[in-house]
């Protein structure tokens, strides 16, 4: 089973959770921006949580597929075809061989997801099949997906459920094919950015003059133009501190909020460099980075203040939903077949 690719989109490239545990050699952990969405992407195929998935940013690829596929789409809202007909995000999808699925643009939101059963097969790198766009570490010869590139899907066990959804599909032979049941979207995608994120206190914080630790949680900012999966540059009212800071570099992880000297706070994402010397004002909750990496250039970003308690706990909560969630699919599917 493999998946042509006949239009790569803008950006779209290979992500599972990333390379957990190489920062102490200098290597990040990449991995998707909205990782809840990845999850449910992979659950609602029938995969593991970690199978290896394409993230599309904001226009996304056509893809034609040569065998009968079980796919998902989640993440932000995206027009989704198959031979020209509309289909469903946030629901199993069931695709006939030869069906060409297009994605267009987003109408909000910045990433999409799409799954397929068996994950993509792409030769692993140091433990993982994500791409690092910007240390071009990865499968693909660490780019992004072009044209012309065939990707192979895994092996998965075939059950009843393909046989039920081939006799369904029978009089459309590569029509899209879905049970009649979907995901509720709203828990786990928030298009709302004037919605603030979550902000714990950073290590230099109190060094920010009082103007600026008020603008912090009382301005709103903007994503900038050029923010990527290395980090989300803010533009807004300029920070400062009250006096210069020599700082040695430290270990860095995403959601820290660096301030450089231009005034205009750096968002660390994904792809982030292991280690920085820019003073450090807050950090993004954890719970929180899904729904700042769904937020666009041009897009507001507002703070309010949490505790490491609080953020512990709400991180802990939305864990336990989503457990609960990748379940409750797997029995559907399961009851489906």
């Amino acid at each position: 089973m493999s998946v042509e690719v006949l239009k790569p989109g803008l950006l779209t490239t290979p992500q599972d959770r990333g390379r957990v545990g190489l920062a102490h050699l200098g290597i990040g952990r990449a991995g998707a921006m909205d990782a809840p969405a990845l999850r449910l992407a992979n659950a609602l195929a029938g995969n593991p949580a970690n199978a290896c998935a394409l993230e599309i940013t904001l226009l996304g690829p056509t893809l034609r597929f040569h065998a009968d596929a079980d796919i998902a789409l989640t993440g932000a809202p995206v027009e989704a075809r198959v031979d020209g007909a509309r289909v469903p995000l946030w629901a199993p999808l069931r695709v006939r061989a030869g069906a060409t699925l297009a994605l267009g643009g987003m109408r909000q939101g910045c990433r999409s997801y799409l799954a397929v059963r068996g994950g993509f097969a792409l030769a692993p790198v140091l433990g993982s099949r994500s791409l690092d766009v910007n240390a071009a570490l990865g499968p693909l010869d660490g780019r992004a997906l072009r044209a012309g590139d065939v990707l192979a899907v895994g092996m998965a066990e075939r059950d009843a459920r393909s046989a039920n959804r081939r006799s369904c599909a029978s009089s459309a032979p590569t029509e899209a094919v879905s049970p009649g049941w979907s995901l509720d979207s709203r828990p786990w995608f928030d298009g709302d950015a004037q919605r603030p994120l979550r902000l714990l206190p950073g290590t230099h914080g109190e060094h920010l003059d009082a103007a600026s630790q008020a603008a912090l949680f009382d301005a709103a900012f903007r994503v900038a133009a050029d923010s990527n999966r290395v980090g989300y540059r803010l533009e807004g009212p300029r920070l400062a501190l009250t006096a210069p800071l020599e700082l040695v570099s430290e270990a860095g992880v995403a959601g820290t909020v660096q301030l450089p000297p231009s005034g205009q706070p750096i968002v660390l994402m994904a792809e982030h460099p292991v280690s920085g010397g820019y003073p450090r004002i807050g950090h993004v909750a954890a719970v929180d980075l899904p729904r700042l990496a769904q937020r666009r250039p041009g897009d507001a970003v507002r703070f309010v203040a949490t505790t490491p308690e609080e953020a512990r706990h709400r991180l802990a909560e939305r864990e336990r939903r989503l457990q609960r969630l990748e379940a409750a699919i797997a029995l559907r599917l399961a009851r489906d077949a």
